[in-house]
């Protein structure tokens, strides 16, 4: 008799539900190398520096003492996303499982709306907490005009149709685009090489870090290490997604306020 198509090889037990099913997850969640998010993360953002710098150089807006145009947010944000958007997308196909949302573990669930209160607290709070210290110690450096001077100077430069853009760029694509970097690539894949925790905190630094502000960096590095927290209970990037939005969204909202 002939053996059926399902049969495992002649010397192997046939897999239970459960078997298949962990094999299945296994393929779903494969793991980048250290290797591979080190690549992808240098050359994303190496292209999208060179891409950022040429657009500056062509326009005459580059130098320490030229004020970047309005349109220059639109357009920058446009030549830093893509080429990780890009490098993502790659890696997924190459490396992953051939799933953006998967490889990227980019799914929302109705509990992820607890990251609105996450974030407004964050931004309201917990920023003020951590800067506290070095406003202390340092009070001219640490001024609390200076720790906002960068989101201010964004608020101040939008009108009309600008300030549109500068809500869609700063509250809904930055969040959307970091995470996926950040949580989805970096701390997602990160953690399968090392302890979870590790990989929380060294991704949070990572993320702060290369905002490239001292000022910024205590109180980016706590929030940071919310939004780790956020991805490290829910294993899915709904929740800091969310709290990333409402961060960003609050800030906008005191700058334009106060």
């Amino acid at each position: 008799m002939s053996q059926s198509p399902w049969a495992p090889p002649y010397g192997q037990e046939p897999m239970s539900g459960e078997s298949q099913l962990e094999q299945q997850s296994q393929l779903v969640t494969k793991k980048f190398s250290v290797r591979a998010i080190l690549g992808i993360w240098t050359a994303s953002y190496a292209i999208a520096i060179l891409l950022t710098t040429l657009v500056l150089a062509s326009t005459g807006n580059i130098g320490e003492k030229v004020v970047e145009p309005n349109w220059f947010l639109g357009v920058s944000a446009v030549s830093l996303w893509g080429p990780f958007i890009l490098g993502l997308s790659i890696a997924s196909r190459r490396v992953g499982s051939g799933s953006f949302v998967k490889d990227y573990f980019l799914s929302f669930r109705l509990i992820d709306l607890l990251g609105i209160p996450i974030g407004v607290l964050s931004q309201v709070f917990l920023v003020g907490i951590v800067t506290w210290p070095f406003h202390l110690l340092f009070p001219e450096k640490f001024d609390p005009k200076n720790v906002e001077k960068r989101a201010r100077d964004l608020f101040d430069n939008a009108h009309g149709i600008w300030l549109v853009v500068l809500v869609i760029v700063v509250v809904f694509g930055a969040p959307i685009v970091e995470e996926l970097v950040y949580r989805g690539l970096i701390q997602g894949h990160l953690r399968g090489s090392i302890n979870e925790i590790a990989a929380l905190f060294m991704t949070a630094v990572w993320f702060a870090g290369i905002h490239l502000q001292i000022v910024e960096f205590p109180g980016l590095l706590a929030f940071a290490i919310v939004l780790g927290s956020c991805f490290h209970f829910t294993k899915r990037l709904g929740m800091s997604v969310v709290a990333h939005i409402a961060f960003n969204a609050t800030g906008l909202i005191l700058v334009a306020l106060l």
